[in-house]
């Protein structure tokens, strides 16, 4: 499926896509970049995704893990 950049460089989700992944106006959308493939992968924060999240940073060195997220965040 394609979709086109406007001038502000804004994206156009079809709303086939947004009905499917239950995505509505105000939806937060996570942007992560492959450098290695070129690619860009969106992922809808829902309810369903930060569900699917839980336990994922358990334990100890939480904080760390946290703080080198938002140092590679900024750095992109």
């Amino acid at each position: 499926m394609e979709t086109y950049l406007t001038v502000k460089g804004q994206i156009v989700i079809p709303s086939k896509v947004r009905r499917r992944l239950g995505m509505k106006e105000g939806t937060r959308i996570q942007i992560d970049v492959d450098e290695q493939t070129h690619k860009i992968v969106l992922t809808p924060i829902t309810h369903e995704y930060i569900q699917s999240m839980r336990g994922k940073y358990k334990g100890k060195g939480l904080l760390k893990a946290l703080a080198a997220e938002k140092k590679r965040e900024k750095e992109l």
